[in-house]
Protein backbone atom coordinates (compact mmCIF):
# COMPACT_ATOMS: atom_id res chain seq x y z
CA UNK A 1 0.00 0.00 0.00
CA UNK A 2 0.67 3.44 -0.11
CA UNK A 3 1.15 5.19 3.09
CA UNK A 4 2.31 8.90 4.01
CA UNK A 5 3.63 9.63 7.10
CA UNK A 6 2.36 13.53 8.12
CA UNK A 7 4.23 13.26 11.58
CA UNK A 8 7.42 11.85 13.49
CA UNK A 9 7.41 7.92 13.33
CA UNK A 10 10.26 5.96 14.71
CA UNK A 11 12.47 5.09 11.75
CA UNK A 12 12.69 1.22 12.29
CA UNK A 13 8.79 0.75 11.98
CA UNK A 14 9.10 2.86 8.67
CA UNK A 15 12.22 0.06 7.48
CA UNK A 16 9.89 -2.81 9.07
CA UNK A 17 6.66 -1.22 6.33
CA UNK A 18 9.14 -1.16 3.22
CA UNK A 19 10.55 -4.49 3.99
CA UNK A 20 6.98 -5.70 4.00
CA UNK A 21 6.77 -3.58 0.18
CA UNK A 22 4.45 -0.57 1.22
CA UNK A 23 5.51 2.11 -0.30
CA UNK A 24 6.47 4.98 2.36
CA UNK A 25 6.49 8.56 2.17
CA UNK A 26 7.76 10.50 5.12
CA UNK A 27 6.78 14.11 5.60
CA UNK A 28 6.62 15.01 9.03
CA UNK A 29 6.87 18.90 8.99
CA UNK A 30 3.38 18.49 6.86
CA UNK A 31 0.36 20.64 8.43
CA UNK A 32 -3.13 20.40 7.96
CA UNK A 33 -3.60 22.73 5.25
CA UNK A 34 -0.55 20.96 2.95
CA UNK A 35 -3.04 17.83 3.33
CA UNK A 36 -5.00 18.46 0.61
CA UNK A 37 -2.33 19.11 -1.80
CA UNK A 38 0.35 16.02 -0.34
CA UNK A 39 -2.64 13.47 -0.67
CA UNK A 40 -2.05 12.34 -3.90
CA UNK A 41 -2.42 8.63 -4.45
CA UNK A 42 -1.87 8.10 -0.87
CA UNK A 43 -4.04 4.60 0.66
CA UNK A 44 -3.04 5.28 4.08
CA UNK A 45 -2.82 7.89 6.10
CA UNK A 46 -1.14 8.34 9.56
CA UNK A 47 -0.81 10.79 11.69
CA UNK A 48 0.10 11.73 15.34
CA UNK A 49 -1.29 15.75 16.14
CA UNK A 50 -1.67 16.69 12.74
CA UNK A 51 -5.31 17.81 12.42
CA UNK A 52 -7.31 15.81 9.06
CA UNK A 53 -10.20 18.00 7.97
CA UNK A 54 -12.81 17.15 5.31
CA UNK A 55 -10.54 19.14 2.78
CA UNK A 56 -7.69 16.63 2.78
CA UNK A 57 -10.54 13.70 3.24
CA UNK A 58 -11.87 15.05 -0.18
CA UNK A 59 -8.88 15.67 -2.15
CA UNK A 60 -7.35 12.15 -0.95
CA UNK A 61 -9.27 9.89 -4.01
CA UNK A 62 -7.31 6.65 -3.39
CA UNK A 63 -7.20 7.12 0.45
CA UNK A 64 -8.96 4.38 2.28
CA UNK A 65 -7.70 4.71 6.10
CA UNK A 66 -6.50 7.41 8.28
CA UNK A 67 -4.64 5.98 11.28
CA UNK A 68 -4.15 8.41 15.02
CA UNK A 69 -1.04 7.37 16.61
CA UNK A 70 -2.38 7.50 19.66
CA UNK A 71 -5.69 7.32 21.16
CA UNK A 72 -7.93 10.57 20.82
CA UNK A 73 -9.03 11.15 17.03
CA UNK A 74 -10.97 14.23 17.83
CA UNK A 75 -8.53 15.68 14.89
CA UNK A 76 -9.61 13.58 12.44
CA UNK A 77 -12.71 14.85 10.79
CA UNK A 78 -14.61 10.96 11.46
CA UNK A 79 -18.17 12.04 9.91
CA UNK A 80 -16.59 13.12 6.69
CA UNK A 81 -14.29 10.26 6.26
CA UNK A 82 -17.19 7.88 7.24
CA UNK A 83 -19.18 9.51 4.33
CA UNK A 84 -16.29 9.13 2.20
CA UNK A 85 -15.89 5.47 3.10
CA UNK A 86 -12.41 5.68 4.59
CA UNK A 87 -11.99 3.73 8.00
CA UNK A 88 -10.29 6.33 11.07
CA UNK A 89 -8.26 3.97 13.41
CA UNK A 90 -6.35 4.46 16.01
CA UNK A 91 -3.90 2.25 18.88
CA UNK A 92 -5.55 2.82 22.31
CA UNK A 93 -4.12 1.75 25.11
CA UNK A 94 -0.35 1.92 23.76
CA UNK A 95 0.92 5.17 26.00
CA UNK A 96 -1.04 4.38 28.72
CA UNK A 97 1.92 4.32 30.91
CA UNK A 98 3.27 7.49 29.77
CA UNK A 99 0.43 9.36 30.35
CA UNK A 100 -0.30 7.86 33.79
CA UNK A 101 3.34 8.41 34.64
CA UNK A 102 2.88 12.21 33.87
CA UNK A 103 -0.34 12.46 36.06
CA UNK A 104 1.12 11.33 38.46
CA UNK A 105 4.23 13.28 38.34
CA UNK A 106 2.00 16.48 38.39
CA UNK A 107 0.06 15.25 41.74
CA UNK A 108 3.67 15.17 43.32
CA UNK A 109 4.68 18.40 41.71
CA UNK A 110 1.21 20.08 43.40
CA UNK A 111 1.79 18.73 46.78
CA UNK A 112 5.72 19.33 47.17
CA UNK A 113 5.82 22.21 44.27
CA UNK A 114 8.71 20.88 42.99
CA UNK A 115 8.76 23.54 40.33
CA UNK A 116 8.86 26.35 42.83
CA UNK A 117 11.51 24.64 44.12
CA UNK A 118 13.51 24.59 41.27
CA UNK A 119 12.90 28.13 39.91
CA UNK A 120 13.87 29.50 43.44
CA UNK A 121 17.07 27.64 43.17
CA UNK A 122 17.97 28.22 39.97
CA UNK A 123 17.15 32.14 40.43
CA UNK A 124 19.66 31.49 44.20
CA UNK A 125 17.31 31.78 46.45
CA UNK A 126 17.10 29.10 49.35
CA UNK A 127 13.91 28.87 51.27
CA UNK A 128 13.91 25.89 53.15
CA UNK A 129 11.00 27.25 55.40
CA UNK A 130 8.12 28.42 53.23
CA UNK A 131 9.16 24.72 50.93
CA UNK A 132 9.14 22.37 53.75
CA UNK A 133 5.55 22.91 53.92
CA UNK A 134 3.03 20.36 51.91
CA UNK A 135 0.51 17.43 52.57
CA UNK A 136 1.59 14.50 51.70
CA UNK A 137 -0.14 11.57 49.37
CA UNK A 138 -0.37 9.30 51.49
CA UNK A 139 -4.51 8.93 52.61
CA UNK A 140 -5.40 12.04 50.05
CA UNK A 141 -8.47 11.42 48.05
CA UNK A 142 -7.64 10.85 43.86
CA UNK A 143 -10.71 10.68 41.93
CA UNK A 144 -10.64 9.35 38.22
CA UNK A 145 -12.99 10.30 35.25
CA UNK A 146 -12.22 7.87 32.77
CA UNK A 147 -11.57 4.32 33.34
CA UNK A 148 -9.93 2.93 30.46
CA UNK A 149 -6.11 1.99 30.12
CA UNK A 150 -5.08 5.36 31.40
CA UNK A 151 -7.27 6.11 34.15
CA UNK A 152 -6.56 2.66 35.71
CA UNK A 153 -2.92 2.99 35.21
CA UNK A 154 -3.05 6.37 37.60
CA UNK A 155 -5.03 4.70 39.46
CA UNK A 156 -2.21 1.31 39.88
CA UNK A 157 0.50 4.46 40.44
CA UNK A 158 -1.54 6.28 42.73
CA UNK A 159 -2.37 3.23 44.91
CA UNK A 160 1.34 2.54 45.65
CA UNK A 161 1.65 5.74 47.13
CA UNK A 162 -1.20 5.05 49.35
CA UNK A 163 -3.72 7.11 48.17
CA UNK A 164 -7.59 6.38 48.52
CA UNK A 165 -9.05 5.92 45.22
CA UNK A 166 -12.51 6.94 44.38
CA UNK A 167 -14.27 6.70 40.54
CA UNK A 168 -18.25 7.03 39.44
CA UNK A 169 -20.15 3.55 39.70
CA UNK A 170 -20.79 2.72 36.01
CA UNK A 171 -23.12 0.35 35.40
CA UNK A 172 -22.23 -2.12 32.39
CA UNK A 173 -18.38 -1.21 33.11
CA UNK A 174 -16.97 -4.82 31.77
CA UNK A 175 -15.72 -7.15 34.15
CA UNK A 176 -11.72 -6.59 33.61
CA UNK A 177 -12.45 -3.31 34.38
CA UNK A 178 -14.35 -4.02 37.80
CA UNK A 179 -11.75 -6.32 38.84
CA UNK A 180 -8.93 -4.42 38.44
CA UNK A 181 -11.11 -1.27 40.73
CA UNK A 182 -11.85 -4.10 43.17
CA UNK A 183 -8.39 -5.38 43.16
CA UNK A 184 -6.83 -2.23 44.10
CA UNK A 185 -9.92 -1.15 46.50
CA UNK A 186 -11.37 2.13 44.65
CA UNK A 187 -14.44 3.32 46.23
CA UNK A 188 -17.42 3.92 44.02
CA UNK A 189 -20.11 6.95 43.96
CA UNK A 190 -23.10 8.09 42.42
CA UNK A 191 -21.54 10.71 39.97
CA UNK A 192 -19.49 13.48 39.03
CA UNK A 193 -20.55 15.74 41.32
CA UNK A 194 -20.30 14.01 44.17
CA UNK A 195 -16.56 12.95 42.99
CA UNK A 196 -15.43 15.99 42.75
CA UNK A 197 -16.87 17.20 46.50
CA UNK A 198 -14.64 14.26 47.96
CA UNK A 199 -11.18 14.16 46.23
CA UNK A 200 -8.07 15.99 46.88
CA UNK A 201 -7.33 15.78 43.20
CA UNK A 202 -9.75 14.86 40.55
CA UNK A 203 -7.87 13.68 37.11
CA UNK A 204 -9.51 13.41 33.76
CA UNK A 205 -9.09 10.62 31.34
CA UNK A 206 -11.82 11.10 29.19
CA UNK A 207 -12.10 11.86 25.23
CA UNK A 208 -13.15 14.97 23.95
CA UNK A 209 -16.84 14.51 22.88
CA UNK A 210 -20.07 16.48 22.62
CA UNK A 211 -21.16 15.19 25.83
CA UNK A 212 -17.37 15.15 27.55
CA UNK A 213 -16.80 19.04 26.23
CA UNK A 214 -17.07 21.53 29.51
CA UNK A 215 -17.45 18.58 31.48
CA UNK A 216 -15.64 20.09 34.39
CA UNK A 217 -17.57 23.33 34.68
CA UNK A 218 -18.91 25.72 37.29
CA UNK A 219 -20.92 23.74 39.07
CA UNK A 220 -18.43 20.87 39.31
CA UNK A 221 -15.31 23.32 40.37
CA UNK A 222 -17.94 24.56 43.03
CA UNK A 223 -18.10 21.01 44.65
CA UNK A 224 -14.60 20.88 45.26
CA UNK A 225 -12.72 21.65 48.25
CA UNK A 226 -11.24 24.94 48.70
CA UNK A 227 -7.33 23.74 47.48
CA UNK A 228 -8.26 20.40 45.86
CA UNK A 229 -6.68 19.86 42.02
CA UNK A 230 -7.66 19.34 38.50
CA UNK A 231 -4.93 16.98 36.91
CA UNK A 232 -5.94 16.93 32.98
CA UNK A 233 -3.45 15.03 30.63
CA UNK A 234 -6.54 14.19 28.05
CA UNK A 235 -7.96 17.20 26.01
CA UNK A 236 -8.46 20.69 26.83
CA UNK A 237 -11.86 20.63 25.44
CA UNK A 238 -12.67 18.81 28.39
CA UNK A 239 -12.27 21.79 30.99
CA UNK A 240 -14.27 25.51 30.89
CA UNK A 241 -10.93 27.38 31.44
CA UNK A 242 -12.70 30.81 32.26
CA UNK A 243 -14.38 28.59 34.99
CA UNK A 244 -11.38 27.34 36.79
CA UNK A 245 -9.19 30.29 36.44
CA UNK A 246 -12.43 32.27 38.45
CA UNK A 247 -12.21 28.95 40.57
CA UNK A 248 -8.58 29.27 41.78
CA UNK A 249 -8.60 32.77 42.17
CA UNK A 250 -11.63 32.35 44.44
CA UNK A 251 -11.38 29.33 46.32
CA UNK A 252 -7.66 28.58 45.79
CA UNK A 253 -8.41 25.51 43.36
CA UNK A 254 -4.82 24.18 42.05
CA UNK A 255 -4.07 22.31 38.46
CA UNK A 256 -1.96 19.95 36.49
CA UNK A 257 -2.00 20.45 33.57
CA UNK A 258 -0.90 18.77 30.10
CA UNK A 259 -3.45 20.77 27.83
CA UNK A 260 -4.88 23.23 26.79
CA UNK A 261 -8.32 24.06 24.92
CA UNK A 262 -6.74 26.89 22.35
CA UNK A 263 -3.06 25.06 22.73
CA UNK A 264 -0.49 26.17 19.64
CA UNK A 265 -1.27 23.08 16.62
CA UNK A 266 2.50 23.62 16.07
CA UNK A 267 5.69 22.15 18.03
CA UNK A 268 7.27 25.32 19.04
CA UNK A 269 5.64 29.11 19.24
CA UNK A 270 4.03 31.48 21.60
CA UNK A 271 0.97 30.26 23.77
CA UNK A 272 -0.54 33.35 25.67
CA UNK A 273 -3.08 31.80 27.83
CA UNK A 274 -4.47 33.19 31.31
CA UNK A 275 -4.70 29.59 32.44
CA UNK A 276 -1.62 28.20 31.67
CA UNK A 277 0.33 30.93 33.04
CA UNK A 278 -1.42 31.49 36.45
CA UNK A 279 0.44 30.93 39.56
CA UNK A 280 -2.02 28.11 40.82
CA UNK A 281 -1.02 25.78 37.70
CA UNK A 282 1.64 23.37 36.79
CA UNK A 283 1.82 22.96 33.24
CA UNK A 284 3.49 20.93 30.93
CA UNK A 285 3.50 21.28 27.02
CA UNK A 286 0.91 18.40 25.86
CA UNK A 287 4.06 16.05 26.30
CA UNK A 288 2.10 13.07 27.89
CA UNK A 289 2.54 10.57 25.47
CA UNK A 290 5.92 11.91 24.41
CA UNK A 291 8.61 8.93 25.86
CA UNK A 292 10.28 7.23 24.16
CA UNK A 293 8.88 3.79 25.43
CA UNK A 294 5.26 5.26 24.45
CA UNK A 295 5.84 6.39 21.07
CA UNK A 296 7.47 2.55 20.04
CA UNK A 297 4.56 1.16 21.60
CA UNK A 298 1.90 3.61 19.92
CA UNK A 299 4.34 2.85 16.23
CA UNK A 300 4.34 -1.28 16.89
CA UNK A 301 0.41 -0.35 17.42
CA UNK A 302 0.18 1.39 13.64
CA UNK A 303 1.98 -1.11 12.31
CA UNK A 304 -0.34 -3.43 13.70
CA UNK A 305 -3.42 -1.79 11.94
CA UNK A 306 -1.62 -1.41 8.67
CA UNK A 307 -0.92 -5.52 8.81
CA UNK A 308 -4.43 -6.02 9.89
CA UNK A 309 -5.69 -3.72 6.83
CA UNK A 310 -3.46 -5.16 4.04
CA UNK A 311 -5.06 -8.65 4.86
CA UNK A 312 -8.55 -7.54 4.61
CA UNK A 313 -9.18 -6.62 8.14
CA UNK A 314 -9.63 -3.55 10.08
CA UNK A 315 -9.01 -3.19 14.19
CA UNK A 316 -9.85 -0.57 15.97
CA UNK A 317 -11.93 1.45 13.82
CA UNK A 318 -13.83 4.36 15.35
CA UNK A 319 -15.92 5.29 12.74
CA UNK A 320 -17.88 2.52 11.46
CA UNK A 321 -17.65 2.60 8.24
CA UNK A 322 -19.71 0.07 6.22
Amino acid sequence: MRILFADKFPAHWIERLEGGGHGIRFEPDLGAADLPGALGDVEVLVVRSTRVEAAALEAGTSLRLVIRAGAGTNTIDRDRARELGIAVCNTPGRNAAAVAELAMGLIICLDRRIPDNVAALRAGAWDKQRYSKAAGLKGAVLGVLGIGAIGTALLERAHAFGMRLVVIDKPGRDREAEAALDRLGVERVADAETLAGCVDYLSLHLPATPETTGIVDARLLAAMKPGAAIINTSRGELVDEAALVEAMNDRGLRAGLDVYADEPASPQGRFTSPLASHPNVYGTHHIGASTGQAQDAVAEGVVDVIDAFAGGTTINCVNQVA
